[in-house]
């Protein structure tokens, strides 16, 4: 039976190194199954994941009730056009509109296309007003937004826009947490400022107290549209709903993808009915948006969230996890500060951080590094104290390692 799974992992990795674009760096481990919190890979070993699939299983693996949400609905309906309409689609779009600033909803595939339909969105409220000039868009350095080429080209980091230049016109990229850089650049070419609440990929960067506050009042005045990427910050991952609750600020788009299947693919985009009235029939279209599987599962996602107070755990269990990251960093100099709000956590290091994640994969947690030095921690919203605490112990011994931290 060992020889056996050997031979299947050696299969699979070598069969996947052959026949799928090498555009991830993949580490060694073919996962077989999951529940909760614990993966299995084709060894049968288990890990304790605290990176759900880059902040997307917050109910964690094979969640059941969702799975079962699925399957009736794949025994019911497939798919149909959006030329026509659909109860899983309406119902998920009237729950994500009660629950938040917005009045309307489109869905799409994934968060870039969600991204997509925002940047496109902003242009055309300014365009049906006559303001053809008023086309461009403010973002953030360091901001990610995806990789389709108007979510690159509004992503504020060289390195991933790289290689595929020319990049589309119609962005200017700012420091994040300046709101004077916002003011000098605002002008009447501007349509909207695009931002993440807490940014993901760039660091786990929360916002300065006042900055988001400073940036509406910026967009008031000058009727700029303001667009909150919630993509990795959204369906409670920081402890409230969506991020944009913690600082008294409403955006007048904001987009998701995600957690909002718990795995499966599904981004939306959110706007006031002011702003969204600019999507008129034929400007926008995805043929597999919002289709009956997927938002019948969404769907399921969210009300269990709300039935089992999944987010306000999530707050309760991130304050938890903080402070045992802090402690951490009060016993090991390596750690120079520890970030983040909710279970959308990170930890920046004096040293790089690829040599922790292989040591914490050895000993079965699943994190990673963004950054190069920073280690993120965004496990499912069920973690618990008990699994956070076996972390905090591998970490801790990984801290007094000389070879791994590189003395």
């Amino acid at each position: 039976m060992i020889k056996k799974m050997n031979n299947l992992k050696t299969g699979i990795k070598v069969l996947s190194d052959r026949v799928i674009c090498n555009t991830y760096r993949r580490l060694p481990i073919v996962f077989m199954r999951g529940r909760g919190c614990t993966l299995w890979d084709d060894q049968g070993r288990k890990y304790t994941d605290f990176l759900a699939g880059i902040a997307v299983c917050n109910l964690g693996h094979s969640c059941p009730e969702v799975a079962s949400a699925l399957c009736r609905q794949a025994d019911t309906l497939f798919h149909v056009s959006n030329l026509y309409y659909t109860v899983p689609q309406t119902e998920l779009a009237d729950w994500l509109v009660s629950h938040s600033f917005a009045d309307r909803v489109f869905f799409a595939n994934s968060g870039a296309e969600a991204n997509e339909a925002a940047i496109k969105l902003a242009r055309k409220f300014f365009f049906d007003q006559g303001k053809t000039g008023r086309c461009r868009i403010i973002a953030m350095e360091n901001s990610f937004h995806g990789r389709t080429f108007a979510a690159l080209s509004a992503t504020g980091q060289k390195k991933v826009r790289e290689g595929f230049e020319p990049i589309l016109e119609g962005f200017d990229f700012v420091p994040f947490n300046d709101v004077d850089a916002v003011r000098q650049r605002l002008d009447d070419t501007i349509c909207a400022v695009l931002i993440e609440p807490i940014q993901g990929e760039g660091g786990v960067r929360a916002p300065d107290p006042g900055y988001l506050e400073s940036l509406r009042d910026l967009c008031d005045e000058t009727g700029t549209i303001l667009i909150f990427d919630e993509i990795q910050t959204g369906i409670g991952r920081t402890g409230k709903f969506f991020a944009y609750e913690h600082f008294n600020v409403t955006p007048d788009i904001m987009t998701l993808a995600k957690a909002l299947g718990n795995g499966l693919p599904i981004g939306a985009m959110l706007a006031t009915e002011k702003v969204a009235s600019a999507f008129s029939p034929g400007a926008h279209a995805s043929t597999f948006g919002g289709t009956p599987v997927i938002t019948a599962a969404a769907l399921e996602v969210v009300r269990l969230m709300e039935r089992e107070q999944v987010v306000e755990r999530c707050a309760r269990i991130g304050a938890y996890f903080k402070s045992r990251l802090e402690w951490l960093a009060q016993r090991h100099e390596i750690i120079e500060d520890v970030r983040g709000m909710g279970l959308m956590l990170g930890m920046r290091l004096s040293v790089p951080g690829a040599s922790f994640v292989s040591a914490c994969l050895e000993k079965g947690f699943i994190i990673n590094c963004i950054q190069e030095n920073i280690l993120r921690f965004v496990p499912p919203l069920i973690i618990t104290e008990e699994e956070i605490d076996s972390l905090i112990e591998c970490l801790d011994g990984l801290f007094s390692n000389p070879s791994i931290c590189g003395e």
